[in-house]
Formats: C-alpha cells, structure tokens, sequence
C-alpha cells in the first residue's frame, strides 16, 4: 500500500467539493444564480457564501487566525437577519463572491498547513463548555457541510437546466443521453406507483 498524508487527503476532498460548487455557476445567467429555488429560499450562490463563511469560521477564527474578511452577520444591513450568509446581495456580484471563497479555502489550507492535526482550537460560537476541538475535527467538519451543499448545488442546477453530475470533465454519471435518462426516470415513476399500490 502507498502511504499518504492525512492533511492532503483531507484537503483533496475538500478541493473535490470546493471545486464542484463553483462549477455549478458556470453559464448561467445572474437570475438563475440567485433565484430561491426551496421554500426555505435555497441557492446556488448563497450556498457558495455560506461555505466561505464556514471555512473562514471554523478553519480561522476557531485557532486564532482570523482572515480580515468581513462577516455577513457583522454588516449593518444585515445584522437583524440570521440567514445573511445563505444569499448574496445585489451588490455582491458572483466573481466577488466566488473571489471571497477561493481567499478564505487559501486562508483554511493555510491554516491547515500551519497546524499539526491534533492542535487544539475553540468555536467561538459554540456554548463554552462544548467549544473546544482539534483541527482534524474541524477540517472533517468543513468537509461534510461543503460536499453536503455541493449536493444542495447539484439539484439545484439539475432543476434549472438539466445540467447533472460531480464535475464538467467527470460527471459521474451512467450516461449522458436525454433519451436514456428519459426511459430511467419513467423507469422509476412506474417502480414508485407499483410500490404505492402494493402499500398498506
């Protein structure tokens, strides 16, 4: 077996993610980018937003090394709404919001390099008694969230234009004609009102 490194496995899967959410920008129009696409007002680049803050968060400030970055819910604007970090203003255009989140994974694999895994930090937005914990901890923490949004990102495009899989040179995906996934899905609908039927 090869040995590896721990920080830079960890740090690859992060990047995977990372990289998979910006994708999901690409070629689209600054409506569709924007647009709440849940009830709860989900959104490509808010979700890009809320990372960012999550990594500046618990890859920065959680050690002692804040970026400089200003915080969505410090902002005058903002500082009544608790979701300021799940979407982007109209002045905050994408290139700015997606410049801010490759600065603060620079700041987080900084923080990365610079620290052993098992340096301890504290969240400073966690009750006291619980805030303490290991930048392994923390990096695996980051790591879940983004690739849970990238997922988040991955319907929301799916639903905005068709577009699907993990990235534009590996899509991960069985097929990439409309015709196969046409017979698939009603594959499925077919599965869906037989197993409806047989329920009690």
């Amino acid at each position: 077996m090869t040995p590896t490194d721990p920080k830079a496995d960890l740090l690859r899967y992060l990047q995977d993610a990372r990289d998979a959410l910006l994708w999901k920008l690409e070629g689209l129009p600054e409506y569709d980018i924007r647009r709440p696409l849940t009830p709860t007002g989900t959104n490509l680049l808010g979700l890009v937003k809320h990372v960012t803050f999550v990594e500046l968060g618990y890859l920065g400030d959680t050690f002692g090394r804040p970026s400089g970055e200003p915080s969505p819910w410090a902002e005058e604007a903002h500082a009544d709404d608790p979701n300021a970090d799940m979407w982007a203003t109209a002045d905050e255009s994408r290139e700015h919001v997606a410049d801010r989140y490759r600065r603060a994974w620079a700041h987080a694999d900084a923080t990365v390099e610079a620290l052993p895994l098992d340096t301890v930090g504290k969240v400073p937005w966690w009750p006291d008694e619980q805030s303490e914990v290991t930048l392994h901890h923390a990096l695996v923490r980051v790591i879940a969230d983004t690739h849970r949004h990238a997922g988040h990102a991955d319907i929301l495009r799916e639903t905005i234009d068709g577009a699907a899989g993990w990235r534009e040179n590996s899509p991960n995906l069985p097929s990439d004609d409309a015709e196969w996934w046409k017979r698939y899905r009603d594959r499925l609908e077919q599965v869906a009102e037989e197993a409806a039927r047989r329920a009690p």
